[in-house]
C-alpha cells in the first residue's frame, strides 16, 4: 500500500512541477493515440456500416475477421507490422520502424476492428421497421446511411471510447514497433514497463496514475457528449 500512495504522491509532484520527461511522454501518448483513434473511428465506422448494410459473397468471412480482430493480441499485431516494416520487409523502404508513425499504424490496426465490430452490431440492432420507413420516405442511399448512423450514435460513441481505450492502454505492439526510445517513441505504457523492470515502482505507479487520469478525462468528455445527446 505504501508503494501505491508514494506513486500517487509522486504523480502529483511530477505533474505540478511539469517534469519535462514525463510531459514529453504524456504528450506523445496523447498525440499517437489521438491520431490512431481518429483514423480508426473513420475507417471503422465505414467498414462496420458497409458490412451491416450490404450482402455479398464472403461477407460472413469478413464479419468473422472483424470479430476476430477485436480480440487479437496486440503483440501479434506488433509482430506482423515489424515484419512488414523491417528493412528487408515489403514496406521497409518507408523507414518508419521505431518511429511514432509505426506505433500509430499498429494502434490503428488494433482499434479499427473494435470500432467496426461495435458499429456493425449497433446498425444491425436498428429495428427493421425503421429502415423500411426511411426508405419509404424516399431517402437516398447516403441519407439512409446517415440516418442510421444518427440512430446508432450512442453505439458509435461507445465504439470511439472502446477504440481509444484499446490504444491508449496498449503496450506490446508499441514496444515492438516503437522500440521505447527515450524522447522519441517512449509513451506512458512503455515507460511504465521500463520503470517496473528497473524496480522503480514509485515512478511506475506515478506514470500509471497519469495514464489513468488521462484515460478518465478523455472518456469523461466522450461520455458527457454521449449522455447529452441522449437527453435531446
Amino acid at each position: 500500500m505504501e508503494i501505491i500512495f508514494d506513486g500517487i504522491k509522486k504523480a502529483f509532484i511530477l505533474i505540478s512541477n511539469l517534469n519535462s520527461e514525463v510531459s514529453d511522454v504524456t504528450l506523445l501518448s496523447i498525440k499517437v493515440s489521438g491520431i490512431a483513434t481518429i483514423v480508426s473511428v473513420f475507417f471503422g465506422i465505414l467498414i462496420g456500416a458497409f458490412l451491416a448494410l450490404t450482402n455479398f459473397p464472403g461477407r460472413r468471412i469478413l464479419v468473422a475477421l472483424v470479430n476476430t480482430g477485436m480480440g487479437v493480441p496486440p503483440v501479434v499485431v506488433g509482430l506482423v507490422i515489424t515484419m512488414f516494416l523491417w528493412r528487408n520487409g515489403p514496406f521497409g523502404f518507408l523507414e518508419i520502424l521505431y518511429t511514432p508513425w509505426a506505433i500509430i499504424l499498429a494502434q490503428i490496426l488494433i482499434a479499427t476492428p473494435i470500432v467496426s465490430g461495435i458499429t456493425l452490431a449497433g446498425i444491425q440492432h436498428v429495428p427493421g421497421k425503421l429502415k423500411i420507413q426511411i426508405k419509404a420516405l424516399g431517402a437516398t442511399r447516403i441519407q439512409f446511411v446517415l440516418l442510421l448512423l444518427r440512430e446508432t450514435r450512442f453505439s458509435l460513441f461507445a465504439a470511439t471510447m472502446a477504440g481509444f481505450g484499446g490504444v491508449i492502454s496498449e503496450v506490446g505492439a508499441s514496444m515492438m514497433v516503437g522500440g521505447n526510445i527515450k524522447g522519441y517513441t517512449r509513451v506512458l505504457t512503455t515507460a511504465t514497463v521500463l520503470e517496473t523492470s528497473r524496480g522503480n515502482f514509485d515512478m511506475a505507479m506515478a506514470l500509471s496514475v497519469i495514464l489513468f487520469c488521462l484515460t478518465f478525462i478523455i472518456n469523461q468528455l466522450l461520455t458527457f457528449v454521449q449522455q447529452r445527446e441522449r437527453r435531446k
